[in-house]
């Protein structure tokens, strides 16, 4: 009975323990996946963050991008605005050109019918004028200036000509006074040279006066002092 009971107790013993082990395996084995799992919150954690983070970014970028489309739209309004307007400014520009373009037209009409008359007045005018004795003689002055201005272009054309008669006059006008001017040069000289010839008989002149009026002092001091002598010997 007692050996029974040993026996039985034992294999309690042994049961607990085997027990034991295995909860602890069990224990150890939960151990390991609950690092596991915390690991793999952290991780989601992290990634969740992460997403987070980008999810407040995007926002950002969203909020910009409808800010942005906001502006956008209100630039859009106003440019619609500005083109109303501008194509109500171009109709009424348009409806004034065409008004201008009338005037401008009855203008023209009723300026070619002035331009017809003033025309047709100096037509008039005109011949009046050419009755106009003074007008006549104007008439003849033109003439004459025509004349005239011919007969210029014909001289200018002369003088260009080498063989031209205006040429050759002129060339004989140059010789006769190159001619002039050697007989006018040969007399010229011939006067200088008389002029000399005048100067050193002028000169020498000069030196026998000079002589004369000398010799005429010398023996004007001696008879003074002859006079003086004999009044001493008076005396």
């Amino acid at each position: 009975m007692t050996k029974k009971n040993d026996s039985s107790f034992s294999d309690v013993v042994k049961e607990v323990v085997e027990q034991q082990q295995s909860q602890t395996s069990e224990i150890e084995k939960n151990k390991k996946i609950l690092i596991q799992l915390q690991n793999e919150v952290r991780e989601l954690e992290k990634q969740m963050g992460s997403v987070i983070a980008e999810t407040k970014e995007t926002e950002k970028h969203i909020y910009h991008q409808e800010s942005e489309i906001e502006k956008t739209k209100s630039h859009y309004q106003s440019l619609e605005a500005q083109i109303k307007s501008l194509h109500a400014e171009n109709v009424k520009l348009k409806f004034s050109i065409e008004v201008a373009q009338e005037e401008f037209e009855e203008y023209l009409t009723r300026n070619n019918a002035y331009d017809e008359k003033i025309r047709a007045y100096k037509e008039s005018i005109a011949e009046v004028e050419n009755k106009w004795p003074f007008m006549i003689e104007l008439h003849q002055k033109e003439e004459q200036v025509k004349k005239l201005m011919k007969k210029k272009e014909e001289l200018i054309h002369d003088l260009q000509n080498p063989d031209g008669n205006m040429i050759k006059q002129a060339q004989e006008e140059i010789m006769y006074l190159k001619d002039k001017i050697v007989t006018a040069d040969a007399s010229i000289s011939t006067k200088i040279n008389l002029l000399e010839e005048e100067k050193k008989v002028h000169e020498k002149l000069r030196k026998e006066i000079e002589g004369r009026r000398q010799s005429w002092q010398e023996a004007s001091r001696t008879h003074g002092t002859l006079q003086f002598k004999g009044n001493s010997k008076e005396i």
